[in-house]
């Protein structure tokens, strides 16, 4: 995690000028304060000697592709990583993620999702990579998950969950507003020994939704799913 700065700084990796500029004025309207790099090697100066509390990451830049910039970050650093790109498929958007990019946002993209999304980054910055305590109780809106007991409640009244939907549910509340991969879910919910597959993934995942409520988890199409905060 980086070093909380008195004002959020955040680092926007970008080679279009005008992006960049359009980006940089957002960021300013909120009062965040913003460094900006047009290449991948400038990007990765600037993580380590400006230590930002986010990143919005252009991937094709000129010189180092955008999803190597997160892999040599990574070598050190838990910053949230935001990538904002052009590039929709699946494909780009899981390389990035498993490389351990926290969000993707595609080109063209609104002002106010963008400054959401850094919003969400920097919560989840601002308390560690590792999200909640072990035993900490989880809360988001309605739902409260008590880690220490395993019981995870919905306006109070207790959800009974099978041993896979509940990891599953911690998993994701400890990652709040992160896409995780099926592949990461796959590798991290199903316990030592057992192997989960994406059929069996996307089943569990359509009954979770139904008892926590399917607005708290968002699926995303081909990636994964991420848990959004709601008041």
């Amino acid at each position: 995690m980086s070093d909380q700065h008195p004002t959020p700084l955040i680092l926007v990796v970008e080679d279009d000028p005008a992006i960049a500029s359009l980006v940089s004025a957002a960021l300013e309207t909120r009062g965040w304060d913003r460094v900006v790099a047009q290449t991948g090697r400038a990007a990765i100066q600037a993580a380590a000697e400006r230590s930002p509390d986010a990143i919005l990451l252009d991937l094709g830049l000129p010189d180092v592709d955008g999803i190597e910039v997160v892999r040599r970050v990574r070598t050190w650093s838990e910053t949230p990583i935001i990538v904002v790109s052009a590039r929709g498929e699946d494909a780009d958007k899981i390389g990035a993620l498993d490389a351990g990019a926290d969000d993707y946002l595609v080109k063209p993209f609104s002002v106010g999702e963008l400054l959401a999304r850094v919003r969400v980054a920097l919560r989840r910055g601002a308390r560690g990579p590792a999200g909640p305590a072990e035993g900490a109780t989880i809360d988001n809106g309605a739902l409260s998950v008590d880690c220490a007991s395993g019981i995870a409640r919905v306006s109070g009244e207790e959800v009974h969950l099978t041993p896979i939907e509940y990891r599953l549910l911690v998993l994701l509340a400890r990652n709040e507003g992160k896409v995780l991969t099926h592949q990461y879910l796959l590798e991290h919910a199903w316990g030592e020994g057992q192997v989960g597959d994406l059929a069996s993934l996307r089943v569990i995942m359509a009954s979770l939704r139904k008892k926590v409520g399917a607005g708290l988890i968002q699926t995303h199409v081909g990636v994964g799913y991420r848990m959004v905060r709601t008041e």
